[in-house]
């Protein structure tokens, strides 16, 4: 395997940019992928969010594009607006070596200022399924001289509905274009599709599980629902993060946990599906600057988002399966450094716990968190029962000495009534002898 970028054919100019932005050797998925990409091959790449597959698309496309074509000539599908202006990030510190103009096409910009960029020439663009379809209708972007479609997280733009949308905007490419999935999971649609739009495409992988989970300690904490914002709380006070990202399962969660956090005067802000678009990037700016300490997320940001210095990731919520647990926690220990990975479950999430230990091949330690006013009203709880116990063993101890006293008189007064029938008859007889 090459360690080199100028030995996977990467121009000396990239390679000079790259180094002046940390990167010097090549991850396993650029050494896989670049070289196939490059030879114009359809590729499938396997590999989770942070091994570096980003720049295993963007370095080829900036090898393939030529500077003098105005055409369209990179597409980047990507399923989520963060995704987009992460990938775009990177794109133009690679685009400015050369002059490439790359747009980020999403929905809650400026659309008006999206037309006007794209009547420049535009080179490669970075969107959402849902904004190209829009540019598409209006016929102010076309993709018919298209020479690579990469569809990012392709597993993640079907789950979330996006298929129908993949297919049109397919439609509208050339049927000798060069096309790449990258998913980070491989389900039978990704193949459906690849089979349908691909020409014998190079399948690639890397084992993203032992990279993701290698550099982060992982850890469970057991509490209950009413007791756990307490847990979180004093978990955050105990390990101090530089910056944390606490996933929770719904928007509502999210935003409740966000409130009572910022209530205990930490530094927080919430990141989920209800923002718009602005407020998003106010707080992702935010967050990327610290000037915001924990971001408190449904799921939308844990795919895609690498960003420098998060050092714990806080399941609030366990996530539902292996997968979601290994996207959300590699946020954390990336580059070499060392992460920390909590998650906190109450009684009903065992059973998604042992399925999460036996995805990831391994029992995490566990500990209880104590919440002493929960202690408290336990052992009043045990007081009460017990002196209710008590109570009722003597009322009963009671009620049997007061059903022998009523059996004791009852067999007294029938012994006494026999005695007097008996009497009454011993003198009936004398009467009726005399």
């Amino acid at each position: 395997m090459e360690k080199d970028f100028i030995k996977l054919d990467i121009d000396q100019e990239y390679v000079e940019k790259l180094k002046a932005n940390g990167i010097i050797e090549p991850t396993a998925i650029q050494c896989k992928t670049i070289p196939e990409l490059l030879m114009g091959r359809d590729v499938i790449a396997k590999a989770q969010t942070g091994t570096g597959k980003t720049l295993s698309f963007l370095l080829p496309i900036m090898k393939l594009m030529e500077k003098d074509n105005s055409s369209l000539q990179a597409l980047i599908v990507t399923p989520t607006r963060e995704l987009a202006i992460q990938i775009m990030s990177e794109a133009e510190k690679l685009a400015d070596v050369k002059g490439f103009n790359i747009l980020a096409a999403y929905g809650g910009q400026d659309v008006e200022k999206q037309l006007r960029r794209l009547k420049n020439n535009v080179h490669c663009v970075v969107a959402t399924p849902g904004r190209l379809l829009d540019h598409l209708r209006r016929g102010s972007l076309s993709l018919s001289k298209l020479k690579i479609l990469v569809l990012d997280e392709a597993d993640q733009m079907l789950d979330m509905g996006f298929l129908n949308d993949v297919e049109a905007i397919i439609s509208h490419t050339p049927h000798n274009r060069q096309t790449a999935f990258f998913s980070a999971t491989m389900p039978p649609e990704i193949r459906k599709l690849a089979n349908k739009y691909m020409s014998k495409p190079t399948e690639v992988s890397v084992e993203g599980t032992s990279i993701t989970l290698k550099e982060i300690r992982q850890e469970v904490i057991e509490t209950t629902d009413r007791s756990k914002q307490k847990a979180l709380i004093s978990v955050l006070n105990e390990y101090s993060p530089f910056l944390a990202i606490i996933f929770c399962r719904t928007k509502r969660r999210a935003k409740a946990l966000n409130e009572g956090l910022i209530r205990q005067g930490f530094k927080s802000d919430e990141l989920h599906g209800d923002l718009t678009q602005a407020k998003r990037e106010r707080v992702m700016k935010s967050f990327r600057k610290a000037e915001i300490q924990f971001l408190v997320a449904t799921d939308v940001a844990a795919r895609g988002l690498d960003i420098e210095g998060i050092t714990h990731i806080f399941n609030y919520d366990i996530p539902q399966d292996t997968e979601s647990y290994i996207h959300r926690i590699g946020r954390t220990g990336r580059a070499g450094e060392r992460g920390v990975a909590v998650t906190f479950i109450t009684p009903k999430d065992r059973g998604t716990l042992s399925v999460i230990e036996k995805g990831i091949r391994m029992t995490i330690s566990k500990s209880k968190f104590k919440d002493t006013n929960e202690e408290k009203e336990e052992k009043e709880n045990k007081k009460s029962d017990k002196y209710n116990k008590t109570k009722n063993e003597a009322q009963s101890k009671k009620g049997k000495r007061t059903n022998k006293t009523k059996d004791y008189k009852d067999k007294e007064s029938s012994t006494k009534a026999n005695y007097i029938h008996k009497e009454n008859r011993k003198n009936k007889k004398r009467r009726n002898h005399i």
